[in-house]
C-alpha cells in the first residue's frame, strides 16, 4: 500500500518571559467549515503533501509559502524526524528558529463542495490564522498526531 507523505516547518522563537527563558512555537488553525466549531486539536504545524519529484525539505519550504503566504525563513533547519499518523500518512518536520508577525500571513486557499452534496463549491483558507503559543498550550491545541514534533523540539533545545 502506498501512503501519502507530507512535510512542514515548525517555527520557534526563544522568549524571555516568566521566571526562566522559554520557547514559543508557531501553529496554524485549520481553515474551512470542518474545523470552525472545534475547540481543541484543530491547530497544526504548517505542512502539506508532496510527490516523488520533490524532496521533503523542498516540499516543507513550498508548503510554508503556500499555507502562510510568506517565504520560508532562512536559518538552520533542525530535523525533527518523521511520524506516521493514524491515517497512514508519513509526516516529516523541520524546526527553524525565526520570528514572524502573524498579522502578515496571507493564507493559501482550497475549494470544496459545501454544504456536502449541495453542488455549491466554495473557497476556504488552508489556515485561517496563525499564532505563537507555548509548548504547554500546544499540547491542548495541536492535532494529537503532531505532538511528538513539539516534544522532539524541546529535547533538541535542551541538549
Amino acid at each position: 500500500m502506498t501512503y501519502k507523505r507530507s512535510a512542514g516547518l515548525l517555527l520557534f522563537r526563544r522568549t524571555d518571559t516568566g521566571p526562566e527563558p522559554g520557547v514559543e512555537i508557531l501553529l496554524g488553525h485549520m481553515g474551512g467549515p470542518l474545523w470552525s466549531g472545534r475547540t481543541s486539536g484543530d491547530w497544526a504545524i504548517p505542512k502539506g503533501e508532496y510527490g516523488p519529484e520533490e524532496t521533503p525539505r523542498d516540499a516543507a519550504r513550498r508548503e510554508f509559502t503556500e499555507e502562510i503566504g510568506l517565504p520560508p525563513p532562512e536559518g538552520e533547519y533542525l530535523p525533527l524526524g518523521e511520524v506516521r499518523l493514524s491515517s497512514g500518512k508519513l509526516v516529516t518536520i523541520w524546526a527553524v528558529e525565526a520570528d514572524l508577525d502573524p498579522a502578515l500571513m496571507v493564507p493559501g486557499t482550497f475549494t470544496m463542495e459545501w454544504p456536502p452534496r449541495s453542488g455549491n463549491v466554495q473557497e476556504f483558507p488552508e489556515l485561517d490564522r496563525v499564532a505563537w503559543c507555548t509548548p504547554e498550550m500546544a499540547r491542548h491545541m495541536l492535532i494529537p498526531g503532531q505532538l511528538p514534533f513539539v516534544e522532539r523540539l524541546l529535547v533538541l533545545l535542551k541538549a
